[in-house]
């Protein structure tokens, strides 16, 4: 585990694009993540989280154009996009080419897909391909002990060493928020809510006009 600063992303894309893992804290808690077509290095995060294989990681697209070109946007999915855009919202979005459906398996077809602030979208920004994430613990880890995923540096390095994984980790000391993402599954005009979040169901319901039904 090497630690760097926030201001290092540099050295933490350079380790993307060499297939290393990069630990990035978010407001809701810290991130591990991988370039999306290293198939080794998102096998190494599916195995430490002990995750199925068939439970995607998230897409962390550079920026909307970027993402408006790999994916198919749902006129819901626009206003989702703008309104929270980059925030603590995912989409699940159909992509436009199924050679990259292919390419990016494990952000699952449709992709579980996010524009993310701070170190996470720079990071994001400065990888050549693109970038899987995902939240650092165990997966579905629902027992009393359970206290959700790493908000400190501490409970990563606990992780890495409980997981056996090696990765530099970027420093944003205290995640605040200690919630998830919200997920609306934007992948046909049949628009749901997958998973609430730190963006409120009433805020995508005011967006959209209407409350969406639930998964």
């Amino acid at each position: 585990m090497q630690i760097i600063p926030t201001t290092d992303i540099d050295t933490a894309a350079a380790a993307i694009e060499a297939g290393s893992l990069v630990v990035v804290p978010t407001a809701r808690w810290y991130m591990i993540c991988a370039d999306a077509a290293n198939p080794d290095a998102c096998k190494a995060i599916l195995e430490g989280k002990q995750r199925p294989k068939n439970k995607p990681l998230a897409l962390v697209v550079p920026d909307q154009e970027r993402a408006r070109d790999l994916l198919h946007f749902t006129p819901d999915a626009e206003r989702l996009a703008a309104a929270f855009w980059p925030g603590d919202l995912a989409l699940f979005l159909p992509w436009r080419e199924s050679a990259d459906a292919a390419r990016y398996t494990v952000v699952g077809s449709p992709a579980l897909t996010t524009h993310a602030p701070g170190p996470l979208g720079a990071l994001a920004q400065a990888v050549p391909g693109l970038l899987a994430a995902t939240t650092v613990n165990v997966s579905g880890d629902a027992g009393p002990d359970d206290r959700g995923p790493a908000i400190t540096l501490a409970e990563v390095e606990e992780f890495l060493t409980e997981a056996g994984l090696d990765a530099i980790v970027i420093d944003g000391g205290v995640c605040p928020a200690a919630n998830h993402l919200t997920i609306v599954d934007c992948a046909s005009d049949q628009t749901q809510l997958v998973r609430a979040g730190l963006v409120h169901q009433r805020a995508v319901a005011s967006v959209l006009g209407r409350p969406l039904p639930t998964h």
